[in-house]
C-alpha cells in the first residue's frame, strides 16, 4: 500500500504544481489587461494556493521517505545485528580457548 500512497502524493504534487505554473503563465501573457481587481486577486489567490497544495504534498512525501528510510536502516540493522549473533552460534569454538574471552592470547 506504500507506493500507492507515494505515487499518489507524487501525482497530487506534481498536477499541483504544473497547474500554479499555467496560471502564472496565462495571468502574466493573456489573462494580464482581461481580469478585473476582484477577478485578478481571486485567480492569484487560487494560484497560490495551488502552489502551497503542491508545497505541503512535498512535504508530506519528505516525512514519508524519511520515515520508510528510517524503518528500512533500523530492519537492515537488526538483519544484520541476527546475521551475526548466528554466524557467531554456529561457529566452532577454538581448542584451548574459552568462549567468554578469558584464556590463552596471544
Amino acid at each position: 500500500m506504500e507506493p500507492d500512497l507515494t505515487a499518489r502524493r507524487r501525482w497530487i504534487g506534481a498536477l499541483t504544481l504544473f497547474a500554479a505554473v499555467a496560471m502564472i503563465i496565462g495571468g502574466e501573457t493573456v489573462l494580464r489587461d482581461r481580469l478585473g481587481p476582484l477577478s485578478t486577486l481571486v485567480y492569484w489567490l487560487v494560484c497560490l494556493a495551488l502552489t502551497g497544495v503542491a508545497v505541503y504534498t512535498a512535504l508530506l512525501d519528505l516525512r514519508a521517505l524519511r520515515l520508510r528510510t528510517r524503518r528500512e536502516e533500523r530492519d537492515l540493522l537488526e538483519a544484520t545485528v541476527k546475521k551475526i549473533q548466528f554466524e557467531v552460534e554456529a561457529r566452532p569454538s577454538e581448542p584451548g580457548r574459552a568462549r567468554n574471552g578469558s584464556g590463552d592470547r596471544r
